[in-house]
């Protein structure tokens, strides 16, 4: 199941803005950049470090919202 992003804070999704992908709000920062970086062995203050105008409190609190969803529960139909 995809996260629904629209519940994050942190992000937004902006037609015509890196063409609709979610983004770091009021960045071009695409959220998928923090995961493929993470998945490189980055660390959080690394890709902060990396991009101009993140904050490392929007990582983790994309990093938090995943997670939680990771606890949710799951509804069976």
């Amino acid at each position: 199941m995809a996260l629904d992003w629209s519940q994050c804070p942190a992000v937004e999704s902006v037609p015509g803005k890196v063409s609709g992908a979610w983004v770091f709000r009021g960045t071009r920062i695409p959220v998928a950049a923090v995961f493929e970086n993470l998945e490189d062995g980055l660390t959080v203050d690394e890709i902060v470090k990396m991009f101009d105008g993140l904050a490392r409190e929007q990582v983790t609190s994309v990093l938090d919202f995943a997670a939680q969803s990771l606890t949710a529960p799951v509804s069976i139909r």
